[in-house]
Order: structure tokens, then C-alpha cells, then sequence
């Protein structure tokens, strides 16, 4: 075994920031730049050893111990980009390959890891690598680990054709899926366009449906043995862990396993073009959008770095220039988006921007053109990269937080390994941004967004060699005993105006995160205009008395503060989320936005334009288009839950809310008698009342009574409905069953909760291994249990190929049918959802935003941290019986209402000869 020893410790500290304008000389600009103000940054260390084995496989181990949890990360060096022309969706296809049981293990992947209580579980492809991800408990690392290692040396005799023919059904649904969406066949036709013949970045990474169905038997094995070996492979652990037990337990499970063969492999191959192309393409789409698109430096490069701050600067975020002038100026457009997109081959700096109903996207693009030439020209003002910097480094604070997942620590290092051949290399990119200029912004762009060279590095394979093996492969380790949940104590006070503070301290890093729970919600708005909640909710940052809406993202950008404001059907939520070192002026935002908006007339008619361009993107997309009908058809039109699910509302509420209806539900529902405030994170109960009673003194409850929602159950279908909806030349079907269901404040809430798990709540449950897993029709079907305050819903979705649309629907019917009758719940089946959900419990509240939901979800349920605390215990407690009773008394298979959405040319004779109940077609969905 080769160690290289490589503890690196980044603080990502003070950084050049100021709020000095440029002027047009040269010497003024230098001037500016070194006079700049300094700026705090919070301190993150984030540290690391790597160690090789002698077969070529790196490994990184970073040591967290907040949390009994350990993050495993298996990157491989291959992604789409190591496809030919021919043979495309291949790095994708082999991954969903490697979830499908192994020659020592010939199952689903997921079940061992869900019964030790693993979260974040998944596997992702890019055009770059490919990586296979979970969290799991400390105990269970033996286990986690025997299984990475099988499936990395011991797969092949487990890839039959079978599997090939199933997984190969399911990328297919997954690319008819992305391509039933709106704007979904346009990043196939960009890649295309924007990379020359030949080029790893000219195809998809899904790749094509001719490619997929040519793939063989003999094609998945070659390229499992051309990139699947040890020595093109990265594995970090992330938490739990130290680097000596990581030597001894991955030398164990992985020094067996061949290094793989030599490979060549391209370095750059930016492409950069000149001159302008255009092309045009119809798609089924609720709004006009235009993408325009450069080919630029890569990942790894000091210009990427400046792009992505240039990007944020022109098109990202509500102070970018092009959402003032396009959304809130000339509002011409709903949306506007930049981005500076790295992979290691290439960079691309997109912006796009969705035109409102009769505006012609040329006009769009000759604003894009003024602001992008005025960019360049001048180039950003201090204060613009002040907050970008600012902004782009609270981000990273926040990711670094987690040790797995998705962009957590071992992500991080694991991307710096692959791309970089170095861990720790995201400090170099950090140093990039805190010391990058104006001018080195404006330069990057003037060579990359005003108008190649391909290198080739053939380095010799080391001479890798297998160990003997140590490990058994007879049989799993044995998880052994798993940690208990240990939550923080839950301390609560009063604030002088009554209101009800909960606290939970966490100070592993610099950051306190709020949530002020109102009890209201879109159900609130029975009896008045639907989405009046969820509009005036979005109002509250849009004018206050001392910020304008623009003045007021500025300083939340500057402060790395996150505050938002929205509703959900319950509740109606304030937000922040607050970096330590700036919690006393992000307190002071917060109590603008609830003690003095204004709701500007000019502002609620410019939301109001894209309130209703966002209703028609909703009405446009299968998903949303249901349910916003699903809620009135099953409630009824007159209950408080019968409200699109979205909480936008329809276009003709919304073209009736008035100013004085925003301000009468804000005075009605936001105040302190019908709120809570709960904290997590870094500060106490002496260092926050005193703030808190400074900012929110003012707020007093008025004298009136406090309001009240009128949750009453309905009475229940007791006949099958479908409704259907036509969606002429879409590829999938979009199937929802629904029915109403308890509330989720139910003594047996627990136990509704396990029945859906196994029919339909998690990756292994029947609906899913049906439709996706068995069938190959549908990328993923599953059912859920809204567990409202009120009454409840039980709904199953499943998007389908269009051709499978009735076979789709009889095995739903099945499944449901079976399941409270002759094929109830299992004793397996049981254990396996008791386990998963119980072993989980130490690694679910890992960040602020996962503790601080789970308390509010807690509280508003009228529930108090003992009940969150003996969840395990609950869940623990429950029998097959109790389950199976739950599914006889809950389910009602033969009176669901189902709403399909397709093309009804090819579907509709085929759904009405099922004669699942009367048919009627919705012509006119609100």
C-alpha cells in the first residue's frame, strides 16, 4: 500500500471585497481595486489524508464525528464523455446496471442499506464520472463497504440479459420522461449544436433511444472491464471515521480487486468557436425561451472560476443586471437564468430567458446583447463582485456542513481527486474567487464571450498488481448494533408580544437557521381568492418601508442571509437562514419583511405577470397539471384543502387579488397569538431574546380574535371516477390514483405511514419494483400519504410509455387490491421498512434544515420533542397486524379517483374499456 500523506486545513478567510465604483481609467479601476474594504468570511477547515492501494484505488478520508454516520462515495473516472459515437447512454445505462445485485449478492441493491437505516442513497452519471453514494451508520460501514467492493470486483457474473432488457426499459421511461417536459429535447439538440462531430460533449449523457436499444450483453460487460477497475476509481469516507480504520477495513474489502486496464483518456478539448450560429426547433412549451451559449474554459481554471462570478453578475439572481432590466424594468421576460457550466473536456456559459406571452424573443436578445456588451465593457462594479463573492461563499459554508449526499464534503473531495488528482483542490478555486477582481472578470470575458487546441497526454500504466483476497464473500457482514437518536434539548421561552420560541442549539458550524410558522396556509384562503396565502406570502420581501424589493436582495446577498417567505397548505412560513457572524442584521431584515411591507401596487401587477406565466408553465407540465385538479375533485369545490396543490391559484384568482386582499390576510393570519418560532444552529437563548425582543417588539397581536380554518372531513367516494386530460404527442401517460386518507395528527399516523412505505413509499415498494423494476414501463412509480392537519390524501403517481398506459393501470389496481386483500403486507416487508426507518434516525437530523423541518413538522402537529425523540421506539412497536388492518381500514381500491393525463388518441378507448368507473374528459383545466 502506497500512503501519501496530504492533511490539508483551508480557512476560507478574509477576501478582497469593497464597495468602491470603477471609473474608466485604468489607473482609477487599480486604484479602486486595492483600496477595497475588508469583509469577514467564515472559517471552514475542512481536512483530509488519502492513502493508495496497490491496485491503483485512491482513497480519501475526511473525520467528522457530529453525527454516528459515515459517508461512502465511490467516484469512477468515466462518464459519457468515454462513449463512441454508436454506443451512447452507456456510462448511464451501466450504472443503473450496478444497483441490480451482484455474484455475491443477486438482489436489489438497496435492501441491506435500507434495513441498517442508510440515507441519501443513489447513484448519479455526468459526461465526466460516475459515482455510487450513501450515508450510513457507523455500525454499518462493514457492510457498505463489502458491498462497494462486490459490486466493483465481482458484478459481471450478475449482469444477465434479463437485467440488461429491464434496466434498459427504465433509462428509456427515464429519457421519455425528461423528454415529455417542457424544454425537455433541448439539451440533446445543444449538445449537438454547441460541440463539433466527434466531440465527447455532442451527445447526451442518457444518451440515444437507437443507441440504447443496440446495447448487448456483450457491450454493458466490455465496458464494466474497460473503466470499472480499481485504479480508475476514487473512494472517499466522510464522518464517522478515522484514517487508520479506514486502511484496515478498505484494505480488507478492495486490495483483491484487479487495477483495470490501461486507459486513454482526453484532457481538454475546449472547442471554442467563432462567428454566430442560429437555429430554431417548436417543442411543446408554455413560454418563448432563448439559450444563449459559449464554449469556455474548463473545470480546473482560473477563468471557470471568474465565469461563474460573471454568470451570477449578468443573469443570476434577482440583483443580476439582466433580471432588473428584462423581469423588473422593461417586463418582457418571467425569468432569466446564467450559469457557468464546468466539466473537465469543456466549459459552457449559458444564459437563457423566457419571453412574456407576445413579446418577440428578438427583443429579448438585443437587451441580452446591450447588457452582456456593457458588462464587458465597463465591467462589474465593486459592489456587484462584493456580493457575488459573498453569496458564492455562504454557499459553500452551507455545503460543507453535510459529509454526504449530493455536493457534500465527500462529493467535494471526491471531485477534486477525480478532475484534479487532488482532494483539496476546491481551496485553489476558493482562492480564485476571494482574490479575483474587476478586471480579472472583465478580461475572462472579453476572451471567451466575444468570439482551439486539443493536447494529448499518453502516460504508461503503473504496474498495478490484485492482492490476495481477505475478505469472505459468502455472506454480508453483520451491521451490528446501531447507534440511538440523540436529539439536542429543546429549550422554549416566550418573547414580550407572546410569541412562542422554540430553540435547539447545534454549533458545529457558523450558521442559525429560523423558521416563524403561522397557522394559515393556502387553506386559509377558503372563502377568498385561491393562492391569496402563497402571493401575499411572496409580497413580504417586495417593499417594505425602509427597502425597496431590489435594495432588499442586495443586503441579503451581502450578508450570505437566506430569508424567504411562502405558504404550504397548513402553514404559512418566514424563513432565514443566517450566517452567526451576521445574525443580529439578518434579524433586522427579518423584521422588515413582517413589521413593515408596503406591497407596492407596481410591485403585486409586475409579480402578478409572472405569477401567471408560472400558472401556465404549471397547466403545461403532466406532473402539476393534476394536481392542480386532484385537490377539487376529491375535497369538493367548497372545502378549504380543494386548491390547486401548487398554492398558485388559477388565472382568474389571481387576476382578482387586490392590494387590500394581500394586506388583509397578512393582518388577519402573520401574527404572534398564530405563530412559532423555531431556531437551530449557533447561538443561545441569552444571546438570541435579547435580539429577538429588540426586532420584534412592535409585532402585537391586534385585538380581534384570532382566526380559525374549518378542516372538516368530507364524505368519502363511494365509486371510482376518471377524469382525463389530453396531452396530444406526449411519449408517457401520467396515471394518479387517489383517494381521501386520515389526518397525519392520527394516533396511528405512524402506522399509515409504514402501510404506504411498502406499497408504494420508497424505492423497493411494490408499485415501484412493479412498474420499474419488473416491468421496465415507467422510470418510477409511488404512492404517498399527504399527512395534512385536516383531512388527508393517499395518492399514487405513476408516469408510463404512452403504449403501456392500460397495462399500467391494472397492475396499479392490482397492487392496491392485493394489498388489503389476499396479498397483505409481509413479515419481511415489515422488517425491512421498521429497520430502514429506525437505523436512519442518527444520520436524519445531520443538518440545521433537517432538524429545525422535523421540529416544525413536530409542533405543528401539536406534538412535542418526546414524541419526535420515541419515534424509533413507536415504530419499533409496530405488528403485521396492525398494518394490515391499517390497509383494510385505509385503502379504497374500488372508489379511487383517477386522473390521467395523455394522449387520449392513443389512450382513451383502452382506459374506458377498463371500466373503472364513469369517464369524463377535462376540457378546461384552471
Amino acid at each position: 500500500m502506497k500512503m501519501i500523506k496530504t492533511l490539508t486545513a483551508v480557512a476560507v478567510s478574509a477576501a478582497l471585497l469593497g464597495g468602491c465604483q470603477m471609473t474608466q481609467s485604468a489607473n482609477a479601476t487599480t486604484q479602486t481595486e486595492q483600496s477595497v474594504n475588508q469583509q469577514q468570511f467564515p472559517e471552514v477547515e475542512v481536512s483530509y489524508e488519502t492513502f493508495k492501494l496497490d491496485n491503483g484505488l485512491t482513497v480519501v478520508v475526511h473525520e467528522d464525528r457530529k453525527a454516528p454516520i459515515v459517508a461512502v462515495n465511490v467516484w469512477y473516472a468515466v462518464g459519457s464523455k468515454d462513449e463512441k459515437p454508436g454506443k451512447t447512454g452507456f456510462a448511464h445505462l451501466f450504472e443503473h446496471l450496478m444497483f441490480n445485485g451482484t455474484e455475491n449478492y443477486d438482489d436489489e441493491y438497496f435492501g441491506p442499506f435500507e434495513r441498517a437505516g442508510a440515507t441519501e442513497m443513489n447513484g448519479t452519471t455526468n459526461n465526466d464520472r460516475t459515482n455510487y453514494f450513501q450515508n450510513v451508520p457507523t455500525p454499518a460501514l462493514d457492510m457498505a463497504l463489502w458491498m462497494e467492493s462486490d459490486r466493483m470486483g465481482h458484478l459481471l457474473g450478475a449482469v444477465t440479459q434479463e437485467k440488461l432488457d429491464e434496466q434498459r426499459g427504465v433509462v428509456q421511461n427515464e429519457k421519455r420522461q425528461g423528454e415529455a417536459q417542457p424544454y425537455g429535447r433541448v439539451w440533446g439538440y445543444l449538445a449537438e449544436q454547441t460541440f463539433p462531430e466527434g466531440h465527447p460533449y455532442s451527445w447526451s449523457v442518457i444518451g440515444s433511444m437507437e443507441d440504447l436499444n443496440n446495447a448487448s450483453l456483450d457491450d454493458v460487460h466490455q465496458w464494466f472491464k474497460d473503466y470499472y477497475g480499481a485504479s480508475n476509481a476514487v473512494l472517499v469516507l466522510a464522518g464517522d471515521i478515522d484514517v487508520e480504520t479506514a486502511k484496515e477495513k478498505v484494505e480488507k474489502y478492495f486490495a483483491d480487486i484487479a487495477p483495470g486496464k490501461p486507459l486513454q483518456k482526453l484532457e481538454a478539448w475546449v472547442a471554442k468557436r467563432e462567428g454566430t450560429k442560429r437555429a430554431t426547433m417548436q417543442d411543446d412549451v408554455p413560454a418563448a425561451r432563448i439559450y444563449r451559449i459559449w464554449n469556455t474554459a474548463q473545470l480546473g481554471t482560473a477563468d471557470h472560476e471568474y465565469l461563474s462570478l460573471l454568470s451570477d453578475i449578468l443573469a443570476n439572481g434577482k440583483n443580476s443586471r439582466l433580471y432588473e432590466r428584462l423581469v423588473y424594468e422593461e417586463q418582457i421576460a418571467s425569468s432569466v437564468g446564467g450559469f457557468q457550466f464546468g466539466r473537465d473536456l469543456a466549459g459552457q456559459f449559458f444564459i437563457t430567458a423566457d419571453a412574456k406571452a407576445g413579446v418577440d424573443l428578438d427583443r429579448v436578445e438585443a437587451i441580452i446583447d446591450e447588457e452582456l456588451n456593457r458588462l464587458l465593457t465597463e465591467g462589474p462594479t465593486q459592489e456587484e463582485l462584493q456580493r457575488t463573492k459573498f453569496s458564492t461563499t455562504a454557499g459553500f459554508v452551507r455545503r460543507v456542513e453535510k459529509v454526504g449526499g449530493f455536493g457534500g464534503k465527500s462529493d467535494l473531495l471526491a471531485s477534486g481527486e477525480v478532475y484534479h488528482g487532488d482532494p483539496g483542490f476546491y481551496a485553489k478555486e476558493m482562492d480564485w474567487l476571494k482574490n479575483a477582481t474587476v478586471s480579472d472578470l472583465q478580461a475572462a470575458g472579453k476572451r471567451w464571450l466575444t468570439d482551439g487546441d486539443f493536447i494529448l497526454h499518453v502516460q504508461p500504466q503503473p504496474g498495478y498488481q490484485a492482492g490476495e483476497a481477505q475478505a469472505s464473500r459468502d455472506q454480508l457482514p453483520d451491521v451490528g448494533d446501531l447507534p440511538t437518536l440523540e436529539l439536542p434539548e429543546l429549550n422554549t421561552f416566550t418573547l414580550s408580544n407572546g410569541l412562542e420560541v422554540y430553540l435547539a442549539e447545534r454549533h458545529d458550524t457558523p450558521t442559525v437557521e429560523m423558521r416563524l410558522v403561522a397557522d394559515a396556509g393556502y387553506a386559509a384562503d377558503a372563502g377568498t381568492h385561491a393562492g391569496t396565502a402563497s402571493f401575499a406570502m411572496s409580497m413580504l420581501k417586495e417593499g417594505t418601508e425602509n427597502y425597496g424589493p431590489m435594495e432588499l436582495a442586495a443586503k441579503l446577498e451581502n450578508l450570505g442571509t437566506g430569508l424567504n417567505a411562502y405558504a404550504s397548505l397548513d402553514t404559512s412560513t418566514i424563513s432565514l437562514n443566517s450566517l452567526t457572524v451576521n445574525l443580529e442584521q439578518s434579524l433586522g431584515l427579518m423584521s422588515e419583511i413582517i413589521l413593515r411591507p408596503t406591497f407596492p401596487q407596481a410591485e403585486i401587477d409586475r409579480k402578478r405577470s409572472n405569477w401567471l406565466e408560472d400558472i401556465r408553465k404549471e397547466q403545461a407540465r403532466p406532473q402539476t397539471q393534476a394536481l392542480r385538479v386532484v385537490p377539487g375533485l376529491m375535497f369538493g369545490e367548497d372545502h378549504a384543502y380543494s386548491q390547486p396543490l401548487t398554492g398558485s391559484g388559477t388565472v382568474d384568482s389571481i387576476n382578482a387579488l387586490t392590494r387590500d386582499d394581500l394586506v388583509d390576510h397578512v393582518q388577519t393570519w402573520l401574527r404572534p397569538d398564530n405563530a412559532r418560532l423555531v431556531i437551530v444552529g449557533d447561538t443561545t437563548e441569552a444571546q438570541i431574546k435579547p435580539l429577538l425582543e429588540q426586532q420584534l417588539a412592535d409585532w402585537q397581536a391586534p385585538a380581534s380574535a384570532k382566526p380559525s380554518k374549518v378542516l372538516e372531513r368530507p364524505a368519502a367516494q363511494e365509486q371510482a371516477r376518471v377524469f382525463l386530460i389530453d396531452k396530444p404527442g406526449t411519449p408517457q401517460s401520467l396515471i394518479i390514483a387517489g383517494q381521501l386518507a386520515p389526518s397525519g395528527t392520527v394516533d396511528n399516523a405512524d402506522t399509515i405511514d409504514v402501510m404506504n412505505t411498502i406499497l408504494g413509499g420508497s424505492f423497493t415498494s411494490r408499485l415501484n419494483m412493479n412498474l420499474r423494476e419488473d416491468k421496465g414501463w415507467s422510470y418510477g412509480a409511488r404512492s404517498m400519504w399527504l399527512d395534512n392537519l385536516g383531512p388527508g390524501l393517499l395518492i399514487a403517481l405513476a408516469p408510463v410509455q404512452t403504449d403501456k398506459t392500460q397495462e399500467s393501470i391494472e397492475e396499479i389496481v392490482k397492487e392496491f387490491t392485493q394489498y388489503e386483500g389476499e396479498n397483505p403486507a409481509t413479515a419481511d416487508e415489515l422488517a425491512k421498512v421498521k429497520a430502514n426507518k429506525v437505523a436512519k434516525l442518527p444520520g436524519a437530523y445531520e443538518t440545521k434544515g433537517q432538524l429545525i423541518n422535523a421540529v416544525s413538522d413536530t409542533l405543528n402537529k401539536g406534538k412535542d420533542m418526546q414524541y419526535l425523540e420515541a419515534y424509533a421506539q413507536r415504530v419499533s412497536n409496530i405488528d403485521l397486524d396492525s398494518v394490515k388492518q391499517t390497509a383494510d381500514s385505509v385503502l379504497r381500491p374500488d372508489a379511487m379517483t383517477w386522473v390521467i393525463v395523455g394522449d387520449l388518441e392513443q389512450i382513451e378507448e383502452k382506459v374506458r374499456s377498463l371500466n373503472l368507473g364513469e369517464v369524463t374528459i377535462l376540457d378546461d383545466v384552471k
